[in-house]
């Protein structure tokens, strides 16, 4: 059993949308800030990780895991990567998952089901936990144009709660690199989830 403690537990998910960058800048940081990370990768997400940062991930759940533990110098146990049946794994439980859940990026697919409550795979069913034990649900995609479909989802999860986090970035802080444009969207969701960051100051700071 590992002897690290970590200062509170943070369900992270990634999906087949564009955004990649988002969600590994994310990780990291979370990881920096002392947080357990419960992480779920779809199928699809590992394709666009590959796509987009060049990142090929092992094919082993247990490699995986170690690969990114490695990657962020993250303790033991602190990324924890669960498979998307893995129906007995904390985050699929109202007893014991944690109480704050980001999936970044989202696909449009997974938001509709997590809308209707589908829970086909771990990812729907660790985000219809949060809905149904009143936990915090960050919901965060890059789509764009939004159908009415989309529309009238992201409307229905918003009255449940949800914080819908579209990501786009702003301008104000005139960034010169792309990893300026994404620190702004990860800065916005770890002030939501009221985790301490330096990467972008509140406007007018």
């Amino acid at each position: 059993m590992s002897d690290n403690t970590f200062d509170q537990s943070v369900t992270l998910a990634m999906t087949g949308a564009s955004g990649a960058p988002y969600g590994l800048r994310l990780l990291q940081q979370l990881v920096a800030a002392n947080c357990q990370v419960v992480l779920l990768l779809s199928d699809a997400a590992k394709i666009v990780l590959a796509t987009e940062v060049d990142i090929q991930l092992p094919d082993s759940l247990e490699d995986t895991q170690a690969f990114l533990i490695k990657r962020f110098n993250a303790k033991t146990d602190q990324i924890k990567l669960h498979s998307k049946y893995d129906w007995f794994s904390t985050p699929a439980s109202g007893s014991s998952s944690p109480k704050k859940m980001v999936i970044c990026p989202c696909s449009m697919g997974t938001l509709s089901s997590i809308r209707h409550g589908a829970s086909n795979n771990l990812i729907e069913r660790a985000a219809d936990v949060i809905l149904k034990e009143r936990g915090q649900l960050i919901i965060a995609w890059r789509e764009s144009p939004l159908s009415t479909i989309h529309l009238e989802n992201m409307l229905g999860l918003s009255k449940m709660g949800v914080t819908m986090m579209p990501l786009a970035p702003g301008f104000y802080h005139k960034p010169t690199e792309i990893n300026e444009l994404i620190d702004f969207m990860v800065a916005r969701v770890l002030d939501h989830l009221q985790i301490k960051q330096t990467l972008v100051l509140p406007w007018m700071q």
